[in-house]
């Protein structure tokens, strides 16, 4: 069943977080959608689910991948024990102001900057000095980054040697950096779905550059010292033995019990100075509505408007720099 509207959607924030199945048939299954393993089947309520990951071995069909469309729920196809990213679908947002923001921040060195630092800010939790250089403030994020791992490994026992990764060789590191991996590997989906789910682009980094997930790379730090390092250390002082579906299952337990979700959208909008507004409700009402046309400066006029009638009811609308 296609929804009326995508404002009839759960919130992001009041969402469950991910699930991740391997080797199975992804099926509708009603108004939501079931998969088929060797077990049975499992039901799943797609309309409250923002990221569904599909490992290998898994098929789905095209009736399913509708359900979850219709839902906003966003597929990624990811590699084993969700380790790797291949490709994935759209979120629930269709305006596209806070895109423009982001693009406007990202495109003007000195606004770039001012959001560089703010997040480094929210990392350290206290204001940085005006006087601090950019190196300096990436140096303190290293001495805080390496902190975080020692004192990780003192907690646990757990030894540390650094951290190591290879996609090409993923059993030749140590239990702890597999463990560091699959559970960024994760972190990185969630936070991809709460971005592309609030219409900002994954592309436009600012700490990070050059890659199509770059702005998911600068969120997701936002949390690695508190989430993904102590969660690893902690599964790998348990046991050794399959740590990627344990780290999956456990921070799967962990987003959900601490309300993650609710914390990623707000985060993003402090990091940018965004003010929350209803500017794009409308288009969030109708995904089929083509929304205005640029009339060469900061203004744009209705689409879709009859311009033989000079009596349009449609006045220009007038848009400045996104906030």
């Amino acid at each position: 069943m296609k929804l009326k509207d995508l404002t009839t959607l759960p919130k992001v924030r009041d969402s469950y977080s991910y699930l991740y199945v391997e080797h199975c048939r992804i099926e509708q299954d009603a108004k939501a959608i079931a998969f088929f393993d060797l077990d049975g089947k499992t039901s799943v309520p797609c309309a409250n689910l923002s990221l569904l990951m599909i490992g290998p071995g898994s098929a789905i069909t095209h009736s399913a991948v509708k359900a979850l469309a219709d839902n906003g729920c966003l597929i990624m196809w990811s590699g084993e024990g969700a380790v790797r990213f291949y490709a994935l679908g759209l979120g629930e947002t269709r305006g596209s102001r806070r895109l423009l923001r982001q693009a406007y921040l990202s495109s003007l060195p000195r606004l770039r900057l001012r959001v560089v630092r703010r997040m480094y800010e929210m990392r350290f939790a206290e204001e940085l000095s005006d006087e601090l250089t950019l190196q300096q403030i990436r140096g303190r994020e290293g001495v805080r980054v390496r902190t975080a791992y020692s004192q990780a490994s003192a907690q646990t026992g757990v030894p540390w040697l650094g951290r190591s990764y290879n996609k090409d060789a993923w059993f030749s590191a140590d239990p702890v950096n597999r463990a560091l991996s699959a559970a960024n590997s994760c972190l990185y989906g969630v936070c991809h779905a709460a971005i592309v789910s609030a219409g900002y682009s994954p592309a436009l980094g600012f700490i990070h550059s050059g890659r199509m997930l770059s702005f998911v790379y600068d969120i997701a730090d936002l949390y690695k010292a508190d989430i993904s390092i102590p969660l690893a250390f902690e599964i790998v002082k348990e046991s050794e033995d399959d740590i990627e579906r344990r780290v999956r299952y456990r921070l799967r337990d962990a987003f959900h019990e601490s309300r993650f979700l609710s914390r990623i959208i707000p985060d993003i909008e402090n990091a940018l100075d965004i003010r929350t507004d209803d500017a794009e409700v409308a288009f969030d009402l109708d995904d089929l509505v083509p929304g205005g046309l640029w009339d060469g400066g900061d203004n744009t006029v209705p689409g879709g408007v009859n311009y033989g009638d000079e009596q349009s009811n449609h006045p220009d609308t007038k848009e400045e720099i996104p906030q």
